[in-house]
Parts: structure tokens; sequence; C-alpha cells
């Protein structure tokens, strides 16, 4: 079984398999909302997050595109859902579409938020429109017909949210193309051949490599531009400011975490590439935001949340992980540092030295352990995302349910590597996380081990993802305690 699918399937045993199973679609929306209530099946904010994970999947947007994708799409669910509450104001338009109290029915809800969601996947993911078209159908809406008044509340809601996100600083219309100018200091390094030469060692170089299409591709920094995206917050920016700087080339640090990475990596077991591959979220997975949303289906499946709880927790987790998204990305930019597969091929070329498997390698030659059709993400090392991503949704998961206790849990099949396929691991590997701070730990040491973070980015990612998502709970609780 391949190792993507593996992993998704068989993840994750919070709950029984009977309270997870989607139950069959009742013919119009009202009943679909009476048998959600009833049955414990996901509530309608859960059914869109399912989708838009799915056209993630098949979609190229990198992790902070994904993860203000999924914030869009939270933020116009939770303001429609807001008109329908007596005390919560959304995010653009305030109090202004409270409905009245008579029209505060769960299909009423229902119907609002699944139009401002279609809206917004409609908006972020325009090829995917026949999925999210389908499942208006499912749950008994004309997706071209806005007619009634709960369609016609959740259309403002997320217009006015629209409205505002295009114009904030992600170049969505221009397919989030760099605005900042950015230009990397070094020439591409082809990762076939030994690194003999860099204009700066310590600065981050593109990689020339065969990706999964058999196609030689270097791909530029991803969205440099994105520490000038705004924030949910408002703090992401001032927070990464406060991030110190990473080791400096040549220093006894930058050459102590080069030293770790290599005898880290030459000495993983089956559970360390294990752990490296589950968290890994490449290409065609739902990258880590949405990663964090899986866990955040399950938290709703296990605390039999509505769509009332679930408003509320995916919008607060979604723009978690885009300020964690913009926070991160500011610090990259900032430093611009090197990824490990250059700063060891520079530091050991002409040296013999150990890896992964059993083997040794010219230093000038050395991978880290990830697929060779995807040897190391296009974007600096300082701070790791994955770290910054899952400790802010960590931060939020833990705050919402009142507990850090998660009790999850995901087996990585026997022979389900990509890296080493057939081979690793030599037996299944279960994988639990008694708390969700366990979860977010194994995030960021997954990147070390799999040779593409070192110790500090991912330290200092953690860090500033606590900080971000503690922001971003504040300013959540106070759209739907009426208080902002």
């Amino acid at each position: 079984m391949p190792a993507r699918t593996s992993l998704r399937t068989l993840a994750l045993a919070l709950v029984s398999a009977t309270a997870l199973a989607v139950p069959a679609l009742p013919a119009t929306a009202t009943e679909a909302a009476t048998e959600a209530a009833s049955t414990g099946g996901p509530s309608v904010v859960v059914r869109w997050n399912q989708a838009l994970l799915t056209a993630i999947r098949t979609g190229t947007l990198g992790p902070p595109m994904v993860a203000r994708a999924l914030a869009v799409t939270h933020t116009c669910a939770y303001d429609a859902w807001a008109a329908y509450d007596a005390v919560a104001i959304g995010t653009r338009l305030g109090g202004s579409l409270r409905r009245p109290p008579a029209e505060r029915t769960e299909a009423n809800k229902a119907e609002a938020i699944s139009f401002a969601a279609h809206l917004a996947a409609v908006d972020l993911y325009p090829a995917q429109r026949a999925g999210f078209d389908a499942l208006m159908n499912e749950l008994g809406y004309d997706p071209a017909n806005p007619s009634s008044q709960a369609a016609r509340t959740g259309v403002a809601a997320c217009q006015a949210v629209l409205d505002h996100r295009h114009a904030d600083g992600s170049n969505q219309g221009n397919g989030y193309a760099d605005t900042s100018g950015y230009a990397p200091v070094n020439a591409p390094v082809v990762v076939a051949e030994p690194l003999t030469t860099l204009n700066a060692p310590g600065r981050w170089a593109p990689l020339t490599y065969v990706n999964r299409a058999g196609a030689v591709v270097t791909p530029p920094f991803l969205a440099p531009h994105w520490g000038g995206v705004a924030s949910f917050s408002g703090a992401a920016k001032s927070l990464a400011d406060r991030v110190p700087a990473p080791h400096a080339y040549g220093s006894a640090g930058f050459r102590a975490q080069a030293a770790e990475i290599v005898s880290g990596t030459a000495a993983l077991d089956d559970r360390k590439k294990a752990i490296s591959e589950y968290w890994s979220d490449g290409p065609s997975s739902e990258t880590p935001p949405g990663h964090w949303c899986l866990f955040a289906q399950q938290v709703s499946a296990r605390d039999r949340h509505g769509a009332d709880q679930d408003a509320k927790l995916f919008f607060a987790l979604a723009n978690s992980v885009m300020d964690a998204g913009i926070a991160s990305w500011e610090v990259k930019r900032d430093h611009d540092s090197a990824r490990p597969i250059t700063a060891i091929r520079y530091l050991y070329q002409g040296q013999s030295i150990p890896t992964w498997g059993g083997r040794t390698v010219e230093g000038a030659l050395w991978t880290p352990y990830q697929p060779a059709t995807f040897p190391t993400p296009p974007f600096g090392e300082y701070v790791s995302g994955h770290s910054t991503f899952s400790a802010a949704a960590a931060e939020v998961l833990r705050r919402f349910t009142g507990s850090d206790a998660f009790g999850g849990q995901a087996v990585v099949a026997q022979g389900s590597s990509l890296i080493e396929p057939g081979v690793t691991p030599a037996r299944d590997v279960t994988l639990r996380w008694r708390t969700f701070t366990d979860a977010a730990t194994e995030a960021g040491l997954s990147r070390r081990y799999g040779g593409i973070h070192f110790r500090l980015g991912d330290e200092q990612g953690r860090a500033l993802g606590s900080a971000v998502g503690t922001a971003a709970w504040d300013r959540a609780k106070s759209y739907w305690s009426g208080r902002h």
C-alpha cells in the first residue's frame, strides 16, 4: 500500500469507527441538519473542511497559501454562523447581519455556512468547483440559486471577507507571485552532482533535481513576500521580528548543528524514519496546516461537536495556522538561511561521512532522508514551518478543548516508505500522542530526523508557533464573545 494512503487511512484512532463514519445524506437540508445533530455525524463545518482538504491534495499551493485558504474559508463560514448567534460578531461586518431569534435554526445556520464556504472555496480553488458544487447538491442546496435569506446571509458574509483578503498582500489574483523582488544570492545546486562552491554558504540556495513527473526542475523560493500578508491577529509580523537570529555560518553553533544532522540521520531507526515520513506533508498531501485540520476533525468527532462548536473551532484553528505561515515566512525571508542539504555538502566536501541506510557517502553528495523527487522544500531553513504551524495549532486545540489531552495515534504500515519502499519500516509502527503538545513536538522533531531542519530552526519555530497560536486564539475568542 502506498505510504500516503496508509498514513492517512489508518491514522488517528481517537474514537470508534462507528462514530467516525459519515452517514448517508438525507434528501433535504433540513433533514441533513436534524440527522447530523441526532446521529453525531460530521457537522456541516467539518464537511466543508473535508471538501477543502480534498481540493488541497489535488492542488499545487504551498503550505502558507494552503493555510490562508483554510483561514479564508473558515472565516467565511464563521461570519455566516455568527449572524445566527445572539452574541458573536463577524470579522468584517460586525453584528450587522444578525438574524432575529425566530430564524436561528440549525437548518438556517447550515445553509448560510454552506453558501459562504462554497463561495470561498470556489474563489480559492476554481478548478475544483465541480467537487464543491457536488457537496452543495448533497447537502440539498442549489449553488447557483442563493435566493433564501440564509443563503443571502452566507454570501454577504463571505463576500466581505473575500473583498478584504483580495487586498491582503498575498497576491492571490496573480497566482500568489512574489511581490518582494527577492533573488537568491546562490546559484542553483544540482542535487545529483557534488557541491564544491557557493557564493554564500550560510544562505539559501535553489535545488535542481528530477521531480516525480520525471522533469528537471529548479523551484524558486516559495512566496518570499508572505511575511507581508495581513495577519488575523495583527501580531504575526511583530512576533516574528522578536525571533533571535540563527547561528552564523562558520560559527561553532553552525558547525555543531550540521554535525548533529549528519550523526542523527546516520542513526535513524525505523521509528524515527516513520515519524519523518508520517509528518512530511509534501506534494499531493493536505500540507502541515491541513494535517492539523485532520486532528481537529477527530476532536470534533471525539467531543461530539455540532455546527456551533465547529464554526468556532475551525475558525480559530485555521486563522492560527495562517498567522503561523505569515510569521514563519517572515523569519525565513529575513534570514534567508541555508538548508542542511547545502550547508552539510559544503562543510563536508572531500570527506567520507555516514548517512542513513548504513551507508557512507562523499560529503559533497550528502542527501537528507527525503524522496529524491522532493529532496528539500524550496525556502529558507530558519525557522521550521512545520514546527510553527504545529505549535500554533496545538495551542488553539488545547485552549478550545480546555485540556492538552489528545489521545491520537497513527499506524505507519510495514514497507510503506516512499524513500525505502518495501523495506521500511520492517513492521508496522504505531505513533501515539498523549497530548496536542506531544504531537506538535513530534512534528518538529520529524524535520530534524528527515534532515531538512536544524535543531534551532525547530525549537524557535515551536516557540514562535505557540505565541502566534495564543494571539490568534485571543482574537478569535473576542469575536465569538462579542467583545471585539
